[in-house]
């Protein structure tokens, strides 16, 4: 008796692929990560994302599932060390090196199971695309939400901001898009594998048939702003700050005079005629790092800066409280002639761990001492970033917040009409501000919002629900950018739906995983 491992299912048609030899998967795992590391900002090569998934499933395919496990570590350190070195900038390699390493564990988890699922895709072949893409979303939904609230730097659908294929957001957000890149990957091996240059039968032209089908899909999918042509004119300003660095903290007060002075400019500007004037201006996360709630000092500048402009400031703001020693990341509306109008207060939901507050701290510190420049612990809020100006009601949501699903659809389904990202990009580089903004794109087309990222350094720009990007800034320099921004109201089929299409991708995802363990324990009988 033998398992079906061993035993090549009979099939009129091509044989299976047989495994690669162990230096060709090897080398196969490099370009898997390589491909993939190009399709995202700052390169934006997105169609190496299609190749970078099928270079992957190619290696590991009917290997070992501790070699599969293997392969999928070398594409995930391939992909991920460069694509987060951003965090060693400031804060020193083993943040970095850590970080990395437990992403590209992740992909070992995709690969193993890509080797796995081997003998069920050999039986039903024509399900190997769909089995690719659905193994992705499974990882990227573990790596999103484990450990510690995940961490969804990478996905495959943020690296699909020029692509057709972002237009998928509006009907299952992310998931969706990232099922749609890997099956494309699935279906472009499986066209290389028929070798149609060499057998030109019409079954060979199936996976190019669905290539078409995805991308007709894609097309067709309804993009656009959900509501009526209301419309409201926001300021962004990016106040810029002395030195880049962790040592930003220590800047506070330039921070803040800053923006302080560029709003003040701004409104000069109106008073010449020679703006418009904003019926919002938003600042972003950390303009004012001294509690401006607290330091009369503080709250009397962003006081003299809300007056002259003569409209509310969406303020980044450290706040103290509410417990002693306890702080909060947040955004506070500071209207003028009023001041800070504390009913309308987000407080970022999910600090970032290891940067906004240490968990095991005293594990963590036998590791990295590092650990205590994080001298009070971010106390998370409870309710979603829902807040009105007055003019509009704003969907808020703080640095990375704007990668997790749920987090920014809590806002719509709370009345936004306008997405607001405020995020502080001075600890890192223009990379991971790239990146951020793929990551707005998205969910400007998820939930047919038209979308702003405000940064303190840069890149901050407006995004409209068709995923373009308008008024983008350059980064480390101050800049002041004024446009109109229609108000959305509706909900799009991905937001009504809201986690449900990765919920029914996951079921699948199990069926497969199911189905494999099943071949896999189940003795045949060498045909013949």
């Amino acid at each position: 008796m033998k398992t079906l491992d061993e035993v090549r299912p009979a099939d009129a048609g091509t044989p299976p692929p047989r495994p690669l030899p162990l230096p060709v998967a090897a080398g196969l795992a490099v370009v898997a990560g390589l491909a993939l590391l190009l399709a995202f900002p700052p390169y934006g090569w997105w169609l190496l994302a299609v190749v970078g998934v099928a270079a992957l499933a190619a290696a590991t395919h009917r290997r070992r599932v501790r070699a599969g496990a293997a392969l999928g570590f070398v594409t995930g350190v391939t992909l991920f060390a460069p694509l987060l070195a951003w965090t060693n900038l400031h804060t020193g390699y083993l943040p970095w090196v850590l970080l990395s390493l437990s992403q590209a564990a992740y992909l070992a988890l995709l690969g193993a199971a890509g080797a796995y699922v081997s003998p069920l895709v050999d039986r039903h072949r024509a399900v190997w695309p769909a089995v690719t893409g659905l193994l992705w979303v499974g990882q990227e939904a573990l790596r999103d939400r484990t450990p510690f609230g995940g961490f969804p730097w990478g996905r495959l659908a943020f690296s699909q901001g020029d692509s057709p294929l972002l237009r998928l957001a509006v009907l299952g957000g992310a998931p969706l898009v990232t099922f749609a890149v890997a099956l494309s990957g699935g279906l472009l091996l499986t066209w290389l594998w028929r070798r149609p240059w060499r057998r030109p039968r019409p079954s060979a032209l199936l996976p190019a048939v669905g290539l078409a089908a995805v991308l007709a899909v894609a097309l067709a999918a309804p993009v656009g702003l959900r509501g009526g042509d209301e419309r409201v004119t926001v300021a962004i300003v990016q106040g810029n700050v002395p030195r880049l660095g962790l040592d930003f903290n220590a800047q506070r007060q330039a921070v803040l005079d800053n923006h302080v002075e560029a709003t003040l400019d701004l409104a000069r500007q109106v008073t010449a005629g020679q703006a418009r004037r904003p019926d919002l201006v938003v600042w972003p996360e950390n303009s004012s790092d001294i509690d401006p709630l607290r330091d009369t000092t503080a709250g009397a500048r962003v006081s003299r800066a809300a007056d002259a402009i003569g409209a509310p400031i969406l303020v980044g703001a450290v706040l103290r409280g509410p417990g002693e020693g306890q702080v909060r990341n947040a955004g506070l509306l500071w209207r003028p002639g009023s001041g800070p109008d504390t009913g309308q207060l987000y407080t970022k939901r999910h600090p970032v761990p290891f940067a906004e507050y240490v968990p095991m701290r005293d594990l963590a510190r036998m590791v990295s001492k590092q650990v205590d420049r994080v001298r009070a612990d971010f106390v998370p809020g409870d309710t979603p970033g829902v807040l009105d100006s007055g003019d509009a009601v704003l969907g808020d949501v703080i640095c990375f917040e704007v990668a997790y699903d749920g987090l920014v659809r809590d806002t719509v389904t709370g009345g936004a009409e306008l997405l607001v990202v405020q995020t502080n990009n001075a600890t890192f580089d223009e990379s991971e501000a790239l990146q951020q903004m793929a990551m707005v794109r998205l969910r400007a087309v998820e939930h047919g919002r038209d979308a702003l990222m405000a940064s303190t350094v840069g890149v901050s720009g407006f995004v409209s629900p068709d995923g373009r990007v308008d008024g983008a800034t350059g980064f480390n320099t101050g800049a002041v950018v004024v446009r109109q921004m229609r108000l959305g109201d509706g909900l799009t089929p991905a937001t009504r739906l809201g986690v449900w299409p990765e919920v029914l991708l996951l079921v699948a995802a199990g069926l497969v995983l199911a189905g494999a363990t099943v071949r896999r324990r189940r003795p045949v009988t060498p045909p013949g």
